[in-house]
């Protein structure tokens, strides 16, 4: 009988702990903050575009955007070259990723149009001579089989070829084949073999507006850009993780969330002098009173790409309070295996990388982060991109925030897809 009692009192005492559990989740009693053993249920979850902003307050407007995946407007050509290589074309792709994008098109249009041999690329690390190999963050075998009979690549040249004779030269971002034949030409005749340098453009938002509305892009960059370029396996598996704990967290706005391009060391940097008619920088504060104004629940989760955590960032967190960094959504043996507070290249790669995925994106600074972040969601559909306005504005319709590289068509990449 003693047994049966305390049988029943175990009972009771386990339904309470239950209740409590849901009462607790009921009540979001969950720290945003710590979310490591989350358990991700992503696939099943099935996302509705109207549930970010709360559309029965029709002053506040939706994003109902017609997104669909666009399709190459070129094609690969039927005539394979194989004519003999005429030299090699070397360079290193800088240690910042949104910078590959540009230099990997660039190698490719030049090596396509010269006829010469593309050498794999290093990547460059943060710290002075340190580098990491291409298929430390690209899959190889993807980069090369869809190149295939566009331009040969070989992981190492001819060790005569990689040690004499080889000259350097800058090209301008998205080089032509008019500049190529006129500038590179006849010195690659001369010399044989290249190791090319690409000059930037600016980032200065007028100017970079002004220039990605002139420019039509090569066939053969396109290719390279929107064709061949994917992360290596296990880069890919980490990310898809973090971006299915982030949906999981979003359980409230049926799995989506935003990313914010924000680095509070970025801003100090390069929004010092700003004015306010011509603001192109905002901090955690403003970001979080714009996605307030235009309508974005308390409960939106929001991902920043802040690395670690910044007292500035408390003020966006008070307005949304399951906004993360990287560093809480990342796997703890992840994180040790890609040593992700020692490699901000690893770091610039995973930010990249969810900025593209998220349901909607908002940089804070005019930057190549930011077009190229625009280029990949162009690509996808994914179009809700939303900059605060340049001008003092009252607005909070959503829709009148929508990227010009979008709304106006003004991208680069709207000259590749179709």
């Amino acid at each position: 009988m003693a047994r049966d009692v305390r049988q029943v009192v175990a009972g009771l005492l386990t339904g309470s702990m239950l209740m409590m559990l849901c009462n607790m989740v009921k009540r979001d009693h969950f720290d945003p903050l710590v979310v490591e053993n989350l358990s991700v249920q992503y696939d099943v979850i099935k996302v509705s575009k109207q549930s970010l902003i709360k559309l029965s307050d029709t002053s506040r407007g939706s994003l109902l955007m017609e997104n669909h995946s666009l399709k190459p407007c070129w094609r690969k050509p039927l005539t394979i070259n194989e004519e003999q290589s005429k030299g090699y074309i070397f360079f290193t792709l800088t240690e910042s990723f949104e910078d590959h994008v540009s230099q990997i098109a660039d190698a490719v249009v030049v090596a396509r149009y010269l006829g010469a041999t593309l050498v794999l690329p290093e990547i460059r690390g943060t710290k002075t001579g340190h580098k990491r190999q291409f298929g430390d963050i690209y899959d190889i075998k993807r980069f090369m089989t869809s190149l295939d009979g566009i331009v040969q690549i070989v992981r190492d040249p001819p060790t005569e070829s990689s040690k004499v004779n080889i000259t350097n030269i800058k090209v301008p971002s998205m080089v032509t084949k008019d500049f190529i034949a006129s500038k590179i030409q006849p010195i690659f005749k001369a010399k044989r073999n290249l190791f090319l340098s690409t000059e930037f453009q600016s980032s200065n938002l007028a100017k970079a507006k002004e220039i990605d509305q002139n420019i039509k892009m090569d066939p053969f960059a396109c290719l390279a850009i929107f064709g061949s370029l994917e992360l290596q396996q296990e880069l890919n598996q980490l990310v898809s993780t973090m971006v299915g704990t982030l949906r999981s967290l979003s359980y409230k706005t049926n799995g989506q969330f935003v990313a914010v391009d924000l680095k509070v060391e970025a801003l100090g940097s390069m929004c010092k002098g700003n004015v306010i008619k011509t603001k192109q920088c905002y901090n955690a504060k403003e970001i979080g009173e714009f996605l307030k104004k235009i309508g974005f629940q308390r409960h939106t989760t929001i991902y920043l790409t802040q690395n670690g955590w910044h007292s500035s960032i408390d003020a966006l967190r008070e307005i949304f309070p399951n906004t993360f960094t990287k560093d809480a959504i990342i796997p703890a043996y992840e994180k040790a295996k890609y040593q992700i507070t020692k490699s901000p290249e690893f770091e610039k790669v995973i930010d990249f990388q969810i900025c593209t995925q998220a349901d909607v994106f908002v940089p804070t600074i005019s930057n190549l982060f930011y077009t190229n972040v625009v280029a990949k969601r162009i690509a996808s559909g994914k179009t809700e991109v939303l900059v605060p306005t340049q001008k003092v504005s009252t607005s909070s319709v959503a829709m009148e925030y929508v990227s010009p590289y979008i709304s106006k068509k003004s991208h680069w990449a709207y000259s590749c897809l179709c």
